[in-house]
């Protein structure tokens, strides 16, 4: 988690619980349809959730970039890492769940810059992609989802929906199985005026947040999902309070990340080249 030296420091959304384990959490919403949204992906850490992702290609995820600490070895290295796709309940060996592991994290090249130094401007650059050990088997439970276009805009004043396993209240229980809620989309200025330099409008978003509709900790990487396109990852709450309703939650914005994710997958790596179509 960063620590700013002010009270509204940003809380990241991927914190350790008092158990110690990794949570995460939609306050309010309801249990998904099973199965309706085969991108979501559960990131694991010795075998306990520790962030959501979206199934980009059959070999990579996108995420963000906090679910792992670079300063860490625990954390830089990558063989306690696996991703679980096609799940419901994730404390169940579902017969539709996929369990790969993650051969490389990367994150974006001024997230370390910017965490080494102290720096708050990390969280403008809070994504990290996972490259998997072997393809996920693309079907009916697995699906890779489409990032938006370099020309999108997302929209303002609509509704939007977020999912995540686990934490239904703040401080409260975890939940094994899938809930989504539906969030209102807010104004960049509306965003600026409460979280002040810590929102970047070039590279953030957020939406209102009420006691009974709020991503919550360990939500961080799942996708903000406006008009069926993924236009954010969640990333930061108001501090201890994730469904304070004078803070909006702040998600970053996929669509000027667009160059740097086509970088990545399409680059050599391990010899061989990978394309971007999938």
């Amino acid at each position: 988690t960063t620590h700013l030296s002010t009270p509204l420091l940003p809380h990241i959304v991927s914190l350790f619980a008092v158990s110690g384990a990794m949570e995460t959490g939609i306050v309010g919403g309801k249990e998904v349809k099973k199965h309706s949204r085969p991108y979501l992906v559960s990131v694991q850490q010795h075998g306990s959730h520790k962030c959501g992702g979206i199934l980009i290609r059959k070999d990579f995820v996108l995420t963000a970039a906090h679910c792992l600490n670079p300063n860490l070895a625990s954390d830089a290295g990558h063989n306690n890492l696996e991703v679980v796709l096609g799940a419901h309940n994730i404390q169940k060996r579902e017969k539709s769940q996929q369990r790969i592991k993650v051969i490389k994290n990367i994150w974006h090249p001024k997230y370390k810059k910017y965490t080494d130094e102290g720096d708050w401007r990390n969280l403008s650059v809070d994504i990290m992609l996972l490259k998997l050990k072997s393809n996920a088997k693309l079907d009916k439970f697995v699906k890779a989802l489409a990032l938006p276009s370099k020309n999108n805009k997302p929209p303002v004043n609509v509704k939007c929906t977020i999912a995540g396993w686990g934490m239904r209240n703040p401080g409260g229980k975890t939940s094994d199985v899938l809930y989504e809620t539906s969030v209102l989309l807010l104004p960049p200025c509306e965003c600026e005026r409460k979280w002040q330099q810590y929102f970047d409008p070039g590279y953030m978003m957020c939406t209102a947040t009420t006691m009974s509709n709020a991503f919550c900790q360990g939500d961080s990487g799942g996708p903000l999902v406006c008009s069926a396109k993924p236009q954010g990852l969640a990333i930061y709450t108001y501090p201890d309070k994730c469904n304070e309703p004078d803070y909006p939650q702040v998600s970053l914005n996929i669509t000027p990340f667009l160059d740097w994710i086509a970088s990545v997958i399409n680059k050599k790596i391990f010899g061989y080249v990978l394309h971007l179509q999938q």
